[in-house]
């Protein structure tokens, strides 16, 4: 039977007063007004979508009802009572589950384990019934068809599977409100499905779920109303005959919306090209791409959540092998086999996650930066020792040029901040001057001083005649900082922008207007 969104909510509707109301809610940081007055309410059995482009403040209101930030002003009333929300733990008496599209799971644990995280355990002889738990959990575990054994190890399990282990978490704590986050980035198109046959299923149940997503067909297909956010404000708000694909995307963009032609014009004269990917994919995040990327210029790739983006320069880097397609750098034919191989060939990489992927928090700032120039501060090959006058010269050198705020090049990375750790990891590669940088994220999690000194570096690396590919989720970053954009959607490139017809406008409206 298919899936009646308005009689699910009917069913679910006799009290009039919503489950939770958020009235008025601010949130600034420092200058920045993250959220400016949002009001938005929830009622039993709804599904309600949550849209916006990056940095609209989704993010900001999500973290104020899960405890982990506070609002500096405005009210949330959980079933009519005016609460504070103190912590995620507090969150979760209140009736309310969060799953993030960084799924929290503890690998080495359990399935039951996992889901039983935080919560009061049966116990029998003062030990853990485990199970008793196990005969508790079973019936929630096959309502959401996790079909993996209890017992079996988390890591074990597949991206869609753990999705499951997070919803049986949230019924086993009786959660009436889900918040999901961006749930179908990395599922497959039959996981998709299964995962819209198990909302569909809680909103009949009772349950509210909060689905935030970038992918429109999801939302016009399983919400009964939808809010948008834009600049940090709730702007409109869709239901019935008034939730369409146009009405969300005008206001998602703001304006009015017209065709964007695919602007064939670069406003500069560009140098030879570095390397040329030609029909590259890998299923199911990379589809077929092709674009050519030139000496001394700066190349943005847009898009939203999911699109494929930092897949796709893990194939160009080595980090994962393409299915089809070819690759030329300098002409030449480029296959790496893995990331060295890349390095070698004269590609660097600045990954979207540098404390996990790209530093050693408890080493030095030389330490850090020299890992890929480890050859260029030996004093004989045959005797690799350490050239520590060399080391430091080379060192100290790069940490001026990039304003590096650090007490000494010997002190511990994970010491400085954001936008210093940021700056390390790019002076890697200034000792090795690759011909083409990818940087993926470049400015996530620093101020806006340290952007700007970014992006200036970015610009003078290109100048000097390195390509640079910038990947990034911020409309406003890339049409300020490259010469050409191209904007991604379902692991393609759907559209490619230059000149005048580059503005934050023009690539949220490719991103959202091609999406499926």
């Amino acid at each position: 039977m298919m899936f009646d969104k308005q009689d699910a909510l009917a069913e679910n509707d006799a009290e009039l007063q919503p489950f939770l109301d958020a009235k008025d809610i601010v949130k600034s940081y420092g200058g920045v007004q993250a959220l400016k007055g949002v009001s938005l309410a929830l009622r039993a059995g709804e599904v309600h979508g949550l849209v916006g482009a990056n940095g609209a403040g989704k993010s900001t209101f999500i973290k104020i009802l899960a405890g982990l930030t506070r609002a500096d002003s405005g009210d949330l009333w959980i079933d009519g009572e005016d609460v504070v929300v103190m912590t995620p733990h507090h969150a979760a008496e209140l009736g309310m589950n969060f799953i993030h599209q960084e799924l929290a799971f503890i690998p080495d644990m359990t399935v039951m384990e996992n889901i039983m995280l935080g919560l009061p355990k049966k116990t029998r002889l003062g030990l853990v019934d485990w199970k008793a738990i196990a005969a508790n959990i079973q019936p929630v575990a096959e309502r959401v068809g996790l079909k993996v054994p209890l017992t079996a190890k988390a890591k074990t399990l597949s991206t869609a599977e753990i999705w499951l282990v997070n919803i049986c978490r949230a019924l086993v704590r009786k959660a009436r409100l889900i918040v999901m986050d961006e749930p179908t980035a990395s599922l497959s198109a039959s996981e998709a499905e299964r995962l819209f046959a198990i909302i569909e299923d809680l909103s009949r149940s009772g349950v509210a779920v909060l689905y935030v997503s970038h992918r429109l067909d999801e939302i016009l297909r399983l919400c009964h109303r939808v809010t948008a956010f834009r600049d940090g404000a709730a702007v409109a708000r869709f239901e019935g005959d008034g939730l369409t694909r146009p009405a969300l995307v005008e206001a998602i963009v703001g304006g009015d919306l017209h065709p964007i032609p695919a602007d064939k014009r670069v406003n500069h004269d560009l140098g030879t090209v570095a390397l040329t990917v030609r029909g590259v994919a890998r299923l199911p995040m990379v589809k077929g791409v092709d674009f050519d990327l030139h000496h001394g210029e700066v190349l943005g790739i847009g898009g939203l959540v999911g699109a494929g983006r930092s897949e796709l320069a893990r194939l160009i880097y080595g980090v994962d092998r393409v299915d089809a397609g070819e690759m030329k750098l300098k002409g030449q034919p480029f296959a790496p086999r893995s990331p060295s191989e890349a390095v070698k060939a004269g590609l660097g990489l600045v990954p979207e996650e540098r404390r996990s992927e790209a530093l050693l928090l408890t080493k030095s700032v030389a330490f850090n930066m020299q890992l890929s120039n480890l050859a260029g501060i030996v004093r004989n090959p045959v005797l690799p020792l350490i050239d520590r006058n060399r080391r430091r010269s080379q060192t100290e050198a790069v940490v001026r040029d990039l304003a590096v705020k650090t007490p000494g090049i010997e002190t511990p990375v994970g010491q400085l901040s954001g936008g210093n750790q940021q700056k390390v990891v790019i002076g890697r590669w200034l000792l090795r001057r690759p011909g083409v940088l990818i940087l993926d994220e470049p400015t996530r999690g620093v101020d806006v001083g340290a952007r700007g000194e970014i992006h200036r570096l970015i610009r003078d690396l290109a100048a000097q005649g390195m390509a640079v590919l910038v990947i990034s989720s911020e409309p406003d970053e890339l049409p300020d900082l490259c010469d050409r954009v191209l904007v991604m959607v379902e692991g393609r490139i759907a559209r490619e922008l230059h000149g005048d017809h580059l503005n934050r406008n023009a690539i949220i409206q490719a991103s959202y207007a091609h999406a499926s």
